[in-house]
């Protein structure tokens, strides 16, 4: 199976310094998907002011007694919830990626007959808006009505 994550609505490229007057302003601002236990790994990072960001991830998925468990190279496994992991950061003149803050995409939420259809059927699609109520990055945990998941056919190579 596959999972991709069809991002609209992401933020922007640069942000004011935070309120705490310890940290700068964010700028050349990023976001990709984190490899597993492997923080500076990362998928296709895309600027924080594109029109919209996709990634297509490969994943593995077997029956378990609480129904469908997914893993792979970009899926988390922390307390037994799984989830993809979503990092903003900057990247500087030389491209070095500084992660700032994540979003959780938790796979646990999604609805079980969801996961189940898109285990048989090859794909599942996680489509979201990625500007926080305030107009920064999404971060913190991410479920469902801020995420919708879907399932359909897997149509590639």
């Amino acid at each position: 199976m596959r999972i991709r994550i069809e991002a609209s609505d992401l933020p922007g490229s640069a942000f004011p310094a935070p309120a705490d007057g310890n940290t700068p302003a964010y700028r050349n601002v990023h976001v990709a998907v984190q490899r597993r236990d492997r923080p500076a790994e990362l998928l296709d990072p895309q600027p924080g002011d594109a029109e919209s960001a996709t990634w297509t991830l490969d994943c593995t998925t077997s029956a378990s007694p609480t129904g469908t468990d997914v893993k792979g190279p970009y899926v988390q496994d922390r307390l037994g919830r799984r989830f993809v992991y979503l990092s903003w950061g900057t990247v500087d003149e030389s491209g070095v990626f500084s992660m700032f803050r994540r979003a959780k995409l938790m796979l646990d939420a999604v609805p079980a007959a969801v996961l189940a259809a898109a285990a048989r059927e090859g794909l599942l699609v996680g489509r979201l808006g990625l500007t926080d109520a305030r107009g920064g990055p999404l971060c913190a945990r991410v479920e469902p009505p801020h995420v919708t998941w879907t399932a359909a056919p897997f149509e590639g190579a």
